[in-house]
């Protein structure tokens, strides 16, 4: 498999790929969703052991999504059992994904421990104080301020992201190309940070997604004086992006590596890329 360098323009195709495919058929793709939402839900009632399950299973998850729309490319209907058909790839790929699970678990609980020591407990104590019900706006305005809390939070989505750069194609890799654990989390450092400016751009387009829609829920609310009607819209409208998100995964890798069986039709743009291919490495 060839690593692909493609331009910044790039990231703001796969948003609109992501919807593209999303928009062919919606209610598969809202049932795979909801499939994994409803095992999220299930673990999530495993005292300790379905945390750990939960974040080891998440690589897993992201494959899944990614074959779905595979599936959708190529004529065929993305359905829940995308999830477990990497696991019958044969046993090295299968030990392969399960390695990256539990490497993927003990960085997040790391993650966690370290941002908890930071900020000395200061979010446990603002989610509970939320959670009461009683708080007074002065006492979480308070708790807001604290600066340790803002370390904490920068320490969290800040290591959360340079987390995801070694597991974003890692997966992917492993299914299709047969890598390792390891190779495989050093080709998807290389290749996210080889094509940085359009995974920025990526980023950035979700962003504007997301603020365009709560600006125009606003107005709307304010024009029809129904200010409740965002409470309303906020749930749908969270499952739908998340939704089109997980969608869009399988543009990010096969425009940033050359897959030997490219299901998407000729009439859907590809990448541009500036250079030509390199080996993967």
């Amino acid at each position: 498999m060839k690593l692909r360098i493609v331009p910044a323009q790039q990231g703001a195709l796969w948003v609109r790929q992501g919807f593209r495919v999303f928009g062919k058929q919606p209610l598969a793709f809202s049932g795979l969703f909801a499939a994994f939402l409803f095992a999220v839900f299930l673990l999530s009632l495993i005292p300790l052991l379905g945390s750990v399950l939960l974040l080891a299973l998440l690589p897993l998850a992201t494959l899944g999504f990614m074959l779905g729309t595979h599936r959708a490319l190529s004529g065929g209907i993305p359905l829940p059992r995308s999830f477990i058909e990497p696991l019958r790839g044969g046993r090295s790929s299968a030990a392969a994904l399960l390695q990256l699970g539990l490497i993927y678990a003990a960085c997040t609980f790391g993650i966690i421990w370290l941002s908890d020591a930071v900020d000395g407990g200061a979010l446990d104590k603002l989610m509970e104080t939320l959670a009461s019900g009683n708080a007074t706006p002065e006492t979480i305005g308070q708790q807001i301020a604290d600066p340790a809390l803002e370390l904490g939070l920068l320490l969290r989505f800040g290591l959360a992201a340079l987390l995801s750069v070694p597991f974003w194609h890692a997966p992917a890799l492993v299914h299709w190309d047969r890598q390792g654990a390891a190779q495989s989390l050093f080709s998807s450092t290389v290749a996210c940070w080889r094509n940085k400016g359009a995974f920025a751009v990526f980023g950035v387009c979700w962003a504007a997604v997301i603020l365009l829609f709560a600006l125009l829920a606003n107005v709307l609310a304010a024009a029809l004086g129904q200010p409740q009607l965002l409470a309303l819209a906020a749930m749908p409208a969270s499952l739908l992006f998340s939704t089109v998100f997980y969608a869009s995964l399988f543009f990010t890798f096969a425009d940033c590596f050359e897959l030997p069986d490219d299901p998407r039709p000729a009439s859907m743009p590809t990448h541009a890329a500036d250079e030509p291919p390199s080996e993967t490495p």
